[in-house]
């Protein structure tokens, strides 16, 4: 298994270029903002957006990381252990071909089927034209992010994070250059034309690093020179693929259950057909469930008056940049989470994923608290020049309070899900779970938007991930997730509880300065200052190490990390990084 200061740094580096990417993605918002304000085009646009943010979810973050990032731990750890041809290689033959053809004919039907698809997502939209101009020029994204994600996932499983790091700082790029090249000639439709140049763009910077993947594994094998990708991942070089002593059973019995499971149906190629379909459908219903949030906010919005959906459009997207960056760590670990599982060894994914779980509610919560008590100086700061007036601050600054009331559910399902799926099992929990939020996200989403329009819709937003998250952490137990629910829940209330007392301190600092970026200022570090504090005081888990870690106090001598949960003891690194200290939720003991 990779070594925590390898993950620790592995996870700083996605978290920068994550920034980076957030970065620009809030400079392609100002533009927009400042060409088009939040009026008639830009709801168009957005209604098009609709199209690359749900292949997004579907083909990169969510339900292609969840398949193939187990399918190509477990090819790596055959890799180990067998003396045949590179798993690794033939699992690449075996999907990518299919998943391209797949993906192209999704793209085509998109664009063809725009006419009929803008008026099922935003009826009553006034720019019927422009949006559905716009649909047909972001259907490309359709291949270009199966493509983008598929690498992405086999990267990360072989442990190389630069590039699919970095592929929304050159998406974000592709649509910025072309705004400011194209948009005065072509209007919004030249913000259509840079998401689809720069999907193609997230592609193709990852393309290299995989094939030096690939040319590299096909020398890697008995009798040969071990790549360094094959020390790190298949175990130390020279032992002929086992796993080091006193460590996990050897990797490939994964695989042979598997292939138990499909000699079981009936052995032929339809047996293995059926097996596979049962391991993607769930992952399939609950990415695409997930992603009908942001339908059903359009849908519910579009009736609205004009900028409704831009003003829930912007204030999504800031109110969120928290939760995309605690969830990096998650994304790093996974691969870690899911080599462990193939493995044998259920107690290290467990505490790794106890340890993400937590730590990404930490950091989500404190830029929670951060957006709710400072939204209209940030939107101010970030949006009102322009076409973007005042009247469109206030909107949207209420909008993204409410917003932030959902961030840990949000956050919780996302680091969830990866423990439900770490094993590639036919897990319909997460679906079912999904499924009833958004069931209740729309009932609700339906009531409040013609009481209190747009915060309305977000409210409902909030509740229905929340009834998510609650379904997933209290399914845990029941279903042999890598996780201690009860002890998760307790953390997490905690942290909550430290959360909203530093929401309140950051909302009265604030309010004092007249300059937006004074007031966000202060509210920014009046969460930094009170926020520990009041964790440490609740007895939160995870504070007191982080602090430590901050400040460079070293354990004492003798004394092993613990885990972030009161339970048994566990075997720990010697040297252990800073993502690493535990800290249990109760009293330490002596010792």
């Amino acid at each position: 298994m990779p070594s925590g200061r390898f993950l620790a740094r592995a996870a700083l580096l996605t978290a920068g270029l994550t920034a980076a990417g957030a970065l620009l993605g809030l400079v392609r918002d100002q533009l927009l903002a400042h060409a088009f304000g939040a009026g008639p085009d830009t709801d168009a646009f957005l209604i098009a957006w609709t199209v690359p943010e749900f292949a997004a979810t579907l083909l990169i973050e969510d339900a292609m990381a969840l398949l193939l990032v187990p399918a190509f731990s477990r090819a790596l750890a055959r890799r180990a252990a067998t003396t045949g041809p590179d798993p690794v290689l033939g699992l690449v033959r075996a999907t990518l071909p299919g998943t391209a053809l797949a993906a192209a004919g999704g793209a085509a039907l998109v664009a063809a089927a725009a006419p009929l698809l803008v008026p099922l997502l935003a009826p009553g939209l006034p720019e019927q034209r422009l949006a559905v101009d716009c649909t047909r020029l972001t259907a490309t994204c359709v291949l270009s992010f199966a493509l983008a994600g598929y690498v992405s996932a086999a990267l990360r499983a072989h442990g190389r994070f630069l590039a699919p790091a970095g592929i929304y700082v050159v998406h974000n790029a592709g649509i910025i250059a072309a705004v400011l090249l194209l948009g005065p000639a072509l209007g919004v439709r030249a913000a259509a034309l840079g998401v689809a140049a720069g999907g193609a763009l997230m592609a193709l910077v990852q393309a290299p690093a995989l094939v030096r993947r690939l040319r590299a594994g096909r020398t890697d094998g008995p009798g040969r020179p071990r790549s360094r990708s094959r020390t790190r991942a298949g175990g130390r070089a020279g032992t002929g693929g086992r796993p080091r002593a006193g460590g996990s059973p050897r990797p490939g019995r994964a695989v042979a259950r598997v292939r138990a499971a499909a000699r079981s149906l009936g052995g032929g190629g339809g047996a293995a057909a059926g097996v596979a379909l049962a391991l993607v459908l769930p992952v399939v219903v609950f990415a695409v469930s997930r992603q009908c949030q942001v339908l059903v906010e359009r849908f519910l919005a579009a009736p609205l008056p004009a900028g409704a959906i831009s003003h829930l459009n912007y204030a999504q997207k800031v109110a969120q940049l928290p939760m995309v960056l605690s969830l990096m760590l998650c994304t790093v670990s996974f691969p870690v989470v899911a080599r462990a599982v193939a493995a044998g060894d259920g107690d290290t994914a467990r505490r790794r994923a106890e340890r993400d779980l937590l730590l990404a509610g930490a950091l989500v919560l404190a830029g929670a608290a951060t957006v709710a008590a400072a939204a209209p100086q940030i939107v101010h700061l970030l949006f009102q020049r322009g076409a973007f007036d005042a009247a469109d601050t206030a909107a949207t600054a209420a909008v993204m309070r409410v917003y932030a009331l959902g961030l840990l559910g949000h956050t919780l399902v996302g680091a969830l899900v990866r423990c439900y799926f770490a094993a590639s099992r036919p897990l319909w929990f997460p679906a079912g779970a999904m499924l009833l939020g958004i069931a209740a996200n729309t009932a609700l989403g339906a009531l409040w938007a013609d009481h209190w329009g747009a915060p309305g819709i977000a409210l409902a937003n909030a509740a229905g991930i929340t009834l998510t998250a609650a379904l997933l952490l209290a399914g845990a137990n029941r279903r042999n997730v890598p996780l201690h629910a009860p002890g998760v829940a307790t953390g997490l209330a905690r942290l909550t509880a430290a959360a909203a007392v530093a929401a309140v301190a950051a909302r009265v600092c604030a309010s004092w300065p007249d300059a937006p970026l004074a007031g966000a200022a202060l509210a920014a570090a009046a969460v930094l200052t009170v926020f520990p504090a009041a964790a440490h005081a609740l007895r939160a888990p995870l504070v007191p190490g982080l602090a430590r870690a901050a400040l460079h106090v070293p354990l004492r001598r003798g004394t092993a990390p613990r885990s972030p949960l009161p339970r048994r003891q566990h075997h720990v690194p010697s040297d252990p990084a800073p993502l690493d200290r535990d800290v249990p939720l109760g009293r330490r003991r002596p010792g």
